[in-house]
């Protein structure tokens, strides 16, 4: 695959993430009012995309609770900004075994659901995108594993298709995106497809550009793809992506400072992305170029 520049790209902030940053930063959001509100930043600062999960309020610990993702979908949909709302699936998926001569059972902190519970929310909100994990990966946490077997994938991509949601094909390596080709092959996925390649998170894809090459040339031409890595090299990743011929993902799910030692807010990471994307010479598309671009339908639950 040729690499051409993307002279229209639209910005993905991922606003929160289920990882435990809480308590590193007094800008990553906790409760629903606090997520939309960094998310409804983001758009005005030129994010087309927010991605968002939820957490408990109290403790900022990862959630899965249908409530909280319903008051973060209304209090975004009910403000002025317009924004292409995206919202994880990939909650429910979590084991963790015990010592390596015991592993079973498995330990305190397992999240194993069923496929219809973890979309129900995607269901009950109606999102114009949602995510899906394509695979099952070895996380750097001890013995944690994001566990997505073949038939769960099959299973959730299905209901995300009826539902007429966007799957976002999360793609920790190249083997993930071998799997999603067949989603899309078997029918379970409608093509050109939405791929998120995510480079530098232990123990999937290094963020080495060979690495990342690779990824990119594993894409089909005719589906849309956005890539991030983490921490100081998410804005370099910003203009990879954009040479490659992608679209942007920044936000506090990825990364928590603007410069060594300043903590961002997800609007000022938007804001910097913004400037990178327009100084190589591209447009920075908004909310509703996007769903022209990706067929999408914004749409509210009846």
């Amino acid at each position: 695959m040729p690499l051409t520049m993307n002279r229209e790209v639209f910005i993905t902030c991922a606003v929160t993430g289920s990882g435990g940053t809480q308590d590193r930063s007094p800008h990553v959001p906790r409760s629903p009012e606090e997520i939309a509100n960094s998310a409804i930043d983001a758009a005005r600062a030129g994010a087309a995309v927010v991605h968002c999960h939820v957490r408990e309020p109290e403790s900022g610990k990862p959630s899965r609770r249908v409530e909280l993702y319903r008051e973060v979908t209304e209090r975004i949909r009910e403000s002025e900004v317009d924004v292409v709302l995206n919202l994880t699936a990939g909650m429910g998926g979590d084991m963790i075994f015990g010592p390596t001569e015991r592993p079973l059972p498995v330990q305190e902190g397992t999240d194993m659901a069923g496929a219809a519970e973890r979309v129900k929310h995607v269901a009950e909100c109606l999102p114009e995108i949602c995510t899906l994990d394509c695979g099952t990966m070895n996380f750097a946490e001890a013995d944690y594993v994001m566990t997505n077997t073949p038939g769960m994938l099959r299973a959730m991509g299905a209901m995300m298709t009826e539902l007429g949601v966007k799957p976002e094909i999360e793609a920790f390596d190249t083997g993930h995106l071998w799997f999603a080709k067949e989603l899309v092959k078997e029918g379970v996925l409608k093509g050109p497809a939405l791929v998120q390649l995510c480079m530098g998170v232990p123990w999937g894809a290094p963020d080495d550009l060979n690495t990342y090459l690779a990824m990119v040339n594993n894409v089909p031409e005719d589906w849309h793809w956005s890539a991030f890595s983490l921490g100081r090299n998410q804005m370099p990743f910003v203009a990879a992506s954009v040479l490659a011929g992608g679209n942007v993902r920044v936000g506090l799910e990825d990364n928590l400072f603007l410069d060594k030692g300043v903590l961002a807010t997800n609007a000022q990471l938007v804001e910097r992305a913004v400037g990178i994307v327009e100084n190589m010479g591209a447009k920075v598309i908004g909310p509703e170029a996007v769903r022209q671009k990706l067929g999408l339908v914004k749409r509210a639950p009846k």
